[in-house]
C-alpha cells in the first residue's frame, strides 16, 4: 500500500496545478460507411482533416471504426463528429456540406447515416447537400431510414435526410512535457489509443505542435503561438520563458466530447499513459484565466 501512495504522490508531482479551460460547442455524429477499407479511411480521415473552428470553419474527427455488423447497410463504418464553436446553425450547415460533398460524396460507394445521441434538433441536408443532384435527387426510404439519394456517375450518393445536433464540450486539453521526440510520437500516439477507447469523444488535431493564444500581433491569422511555451525561445525571452528546464518539446492534444464526464475520462487517461514515460516530465493545459470558456478542468481533479 505504501509503494502504491509513493508511486500516485510521484505521479501528481508532475501534473500542473492548473485547468484545461475548454468551451460549448455544437457538433453532428455521423456514420460514413463504404465499399473497402481503403475508400473509407480516405473519406473518413479526409473529411475530418482541417481542425478550423478558429478560422470560422468546421472541424472534426474519428471517434471510432464500426463493424458491418453494427451499420444500417452492412458495410464498414466510421463514426465521425463534426463541431462547430457557435450556435449560427446556418452556418454550421453550410460548413458540414462542404466537408461531406468535397470529401465523402465524391469517394465511389460511399454513403451517410446520422448517428446523433438524443439530439436536440436536426440540420436537412437537402439545400446544402441533396441538391448537387441538380433537382435529379429523391428520397426513398432504404435501411429504414429516410434517405436522399444522389444521382452521380458512379451510382450513388446516398445520405439521411436529417443529421442530427446536439451540445458539447470543446477545447479541452493537455500538454505533456517532453525531454526528447520519442515521448513526443510514442508517447502522443499510445495517448491518443487511450483515449479513442473513451466513447463519444475526438481528437481533432491528435498530436498537436502549435499551442496558441487568443492575443496576437496579426489580429487577421487569428491565433499565433503561445511564445512563452516555445522552446526555441527560452534564451530570447529568458524570465519570460515558461518551458520548465530539460523540456524541449510541448506537445498538445485536444478533445472534444459529448459531455464533461466523457472529456474528463479522456484527459485522464491520457495524461496517465503519457506518465509513463520517463522523458515526460510533466503535464499541464492550457487557459486563458477563464475568458475563453465555461469549463475549467482541473489537471490534479482528474485524479481524485
Amino acid at each position: 500500500m505504501e509503494g502504491w501512495v509513493n508511486m500516485a504522490n510521484d505521479v501528481m508531482s508532475k501534473i500542473d496545478d492548473t485547468y484545461a479551460e475548454a468551451f460549448s460547442g455544437i457538433y453532428c455524429r455521423a456514420l460514413v460507411t463504404a465499399d473497402d477499407d481503403e475508400t473509407l479511411t480516405r473519406a473518413a480521415y479526409d473529411a475530418t482533416s482541417t481542425p478550423g473552428t478558429v478560422i470560422g470553419r468546421v472541424e472534426g474527427g474519428i471517434e471510432s471504426w464500426v463493424s458491418p455488423e453494427h451499420t444500417p447497410d452492412g458495410r464498414k463504418g466510421a463514426l465521425l463528429q463534426f463541431w462547430y464553436n457557435s450556435d449560427d446553425l446556418d452556418k454550421f450547415e453550410v460548413e458540414l456540406s462542404y466537408r461531406i460533398r468535397q470529401d465523402i460524396l465524391v469517394k465511389p460507394f460511399t454513403s451517410l447515416f446520422d448517428a446523433s445521441y438524443q439530439p436536440e434538433g436536426y440540420i436537412g441536408t437537402m439545400k446544402q447537400v441533396g441538391h448537387c443532384g441538380d433537382g435529379y435527387e429523391w428520397e426513398e426510404e432504404i435501411y429504414g431510414r429516410q434517405m436522399i439519394v444522389v444521382p452521380i456517375a458512379i451510382p450513388d450518393f446516398k445520405i439521411e435526410r436529417q443529421l442530427g445536433y446536439s451540445t458539447g464540450i470543446m477545447g479541452a486539453n493537455f500538454w505533456y512535457m517532453c525531454g526528447d521526440k520519442e515521448a513526443v510520437l510514442d508517447g502522443g500516439r499510445e495517448a491518443l489509443q487511450a483515449i479513442r477507447q473513451v466513447e463519444g469523444v475526438i481528437t481533432p488535431f491528435d498530436i498537436c505542435s502549435a499551442a496558441s493564444k487568443p492575443e496576437t500581433n496579426y489580429p487577421w491569422i487569428g491565433p499565433t503561438t503561445n511564445h512563452p511555451y516555445c522552446p526555441s525561445l527560452s534564451s530570447l525571452l529568458q524570465d519570460e520563458s515558461q518551458v520548465p528546464p530539460g523540456v524541449n518539446y510541448i506537445p498538445e492534444i485536444v478533445i472534444n466530447g459529448r459531455n464533461l464526464e466523457a472529456v474528463q475520462e479522456a484527459m485522464k487517461v491520457g495524461i496517465e499513459v503519457l506518465l509513463e514515460y520517463e522523458s515526460v516530465l510533466g503535464v499541464s493545459a492550457g487557459n486563458y484565466g477563464g475568458k475563453l470558456g465555461q469549463y475549467n478542468i482541473q489537471l490534479k481533479g482528474l485524479f481524485e
